[in-house]
């Protein structure tokens, strides 16, 4: 089948989309959190304190703040990843919401937007509340606050997006586990969330650089330290990069995918 490849049609219709997803999840507020808080939580208790009474310090830092600035990261991963993969796919395959959306005056395009703005606004409310735990345990700077939730959004938009890209072709939930295996995972690993990524071998430094992970972390981290962001538009640039091709692509397939 041909791919439907023109650019995608961009208005506003696709906040329709997003409010939909934000009441049905209103209902749900409490699991729903729970769900997306106690892991990482887990993680920077368990590991921050733990881990952290021998690790000591790592470049000048407490290893509670330096985990928790990638825990933060990785959280916005995992729960955009998640919606734009189980959640949505439930809503296009099993739940048909997606039918029905395309059945009222909305484009797929409009639903496709949606999704992935969804996806941020999902890591921003996960992320905001694992924030605020650090900065509770003294951890981190309060002021950078709002900057780290700018970031976690844009990030969650460009895993938001990639999510939906797998969505488009999978076939059952099983699929998913392709992409968390050889992704997510070794993504999570490598960019510097629990440990210096330059401990690692050069080869693997210069190709975890290719991941939006280690660009979020180098963009967090020093923010809630309160250190300077080196490389800040080359950062930027690579999530952006990352959001607009991932966007494209989750259109392109996904149109296919709704005529077959």
């Amino acid at each position: 089948m041909t791919l439907d490849l023109s650019l995608p049609s961009l208005g506003f219709r696709w906040y329709y989309v997003w409010k939909r997803h934000f009441l049905v999840w209103w209902k749900v507020l409490g699991p729903s959190l729970l769900a997306n808080f106690g892991e990482p939580l887990l993680y920077l208790l368990a590991l921050g304190y733990g881990l952290g009474m021998f690790v000591g310090q790592v470049k000048g830092v407490d290893y509670m703040a330096f985990l928790a600035t990638g825990i933060v990261c990785s959280n916005a991963m995992n729960t955009a990843t998640f919606e734009g993969m189980y959640a949505a796919f439930t809503r296009l395959a099993m739940q048909r919401t997606w039918d029905a959306m395309l059945a009222a005056p909305l484009m797929l395009d409009d639903i496709v937007i949606g999704e992935i703005v969804w996806c941020a606004t999902r890591s921003v409310i996960g992320c905001a509340a694992i924030f605020i735990v650090a900065g509770f345990l003294g951890s981190i700077q309060w002021s950078a606050f709002i900057p780290v939730m700018l970031v976690i959004f844009f990030s969650g938009m460009a895993f938001g997006a990639m999510a939906l890209v797998v969505t488009a072709f999978a076939k059952s939930y099983d699929f998913f586990l392709y992409y968390f295996t050889l992704v997510i995972t070794p993504m999570m690993l490598l960019s510097g969330v629990f440990f210096p990524a330059d401990a690692l071998p050069v080869w693997i430094q210069t190709g975890a650089q290719a991941f939006p992970l280690s660009h979020a972390v180098e963009i967090a981290r020093p923010l809630m330290i309160g250190a300077e962001v080196n490389n800040l538009p080359l950062h930027l640039a690579v999530i952006a990069a990352y959001i607009a091709v991932a966007t494209y692509m989750a259109l392109v397939f996904l149109r296919r995918r709704m005529l077959v």
